[in-house]
């Protein structure tokens, strides 16, 4: 019974690296129109008959609706981070055929027009800055009213509130090299789930471990595929990597892929375990819109220092790194 337990294991990991797989190639593909059934089951290492099931089964949604959601969530990225760029780029940028057919599947997706939702999120940031820049001329303010001006809504506020707490020690902008990284995926919620990161990290750690592919310089990264504002909870991904040579070979549940090279703000923080959504704001409400930057469209990644465990006082030493550009 439990050689049964076991082999099952195995298979599940299998198949979760072959779905990976699938997924990674989709994400760097998605300006390309034709992602069909054939080339990506073909990059799984499954027929053509079966993929398709197995996605939905392990996804929770079909093969289609994912590359589809994919493509209309990072269009609403690109509107806001982007706003020189004109619709039908973004449109061709995302892997539609022009448009007509963006718009479509965007009033789908959000219940308004792409032109509609970019006016919305610019003119939020740009009130946000604008009170915050007032706020911090006039010292003489309440502080009860900054930190109700500080949001964008009454989910957020709350946030915001928490965050003022929790700043860097310093922020730079510096260049990446490109990374390769043996990873290991959740799929599904994770804020404020320190069990869970603690469980991917032992997970890729004693993969690593027991080939001794540990070196001097290996990293221990998380990078974050999906933006939460935009993304279903349920559907957010999360990797737990370290950084390996490029001719590392990956197995079972473990799959490789290539972190990005280029600039990266840079926020080193040495903070709680509840108090990374805070950290993250910071950079995101404070920095950023004073930084002359603006995101670029990379995944963000956290950077992980020593092991909390060998702190004083039990910090989680963390580099914030989000991909930047010019204004």
């Amino acid at each position: 019974m439990q050689r049964g337990k076991t082999e099952n294991r195995f298979l599940l990991q299998e198949y979760t690296a072959r779905i990976n797989r699938a997924i990674d190639y989709i994400e760097n593909n998605i300006s390309e129109g034709d992602l069909t059934l054939k080339k990506l089951s073909s990059v799984a290492g499954f027929s053509p008959f079966h993929f398709h099931r197995i996605f939905a089964g392990m996804m929770g949604e079909t093969l289609n609706q994912f590359i589809q959601r994919v493509r209309v969530e990072k269009a609403a990225m690109l509107l806001v981070m982007n706003p020189k760029k004109n619709m039908t780029e973004i449109a061709f940028d995302c892997g539609y055929s022009g448009s007509a057919q963006f718009s479509r599947a965007f009033r789908e997706r959000f219940s308004t027009t792409p032109s509609a939702w970019r006016r919305a999120q610019l003119e939020d940031e740009s009130n946000i800055c604008k009170k915050e820049s007032s706020i911090y001329k006039d010292k003489g303010n309440n502080r009860k009213e900054e930190k109700g001006l500080r949001s964008y809504d009454k989910e957020k506020n709350s946030r915001r509130k928490k965050m003022n707490g929790v700043k860097p020690s310093s922020v730079e902008v510096k260049k990446f090299p490109d990374m390769t990284v043996a990873y290991v995926r959740h799929v599904g919620p994770y804020k404020g789930n320190s069990d869970l990161f603690e469980k991917l990290i032992n997970r890729i750690c004693t993969w690593a471990g027991s080939r001794e592919l540990f070196m001097p310089d290996t990293k221990l990264i998380a990078v974050y595929h999906d933006n939460p504002d935009v993304t279903e909870e349920n559907k957010l991904r999360v990797s737990m990597c370290l950084t390996m040579p490029d001719n590392v070979r990956v197995d079972s549940e473990i799959g490789k892929m290539k972190i990005d090279g280029g600039s990266y703000a840079v926020a080193h923080f040495e903070i709680n375990a509840d108090e990374y959504e805070q950290a993250w704001a910071w950079v995101y409400g404070t920095w950023l819109p004073e930084s002359g930057y603006q995101p670029d469209d990379k995944p963000c990644f956290e950077l992980y220092g020593p092991d909390p465990k060998d702190h004083p006082q039990g910090k989680h030493v963390v580099d914030i790194c989000v991909p930047v550009m010019p204004l």
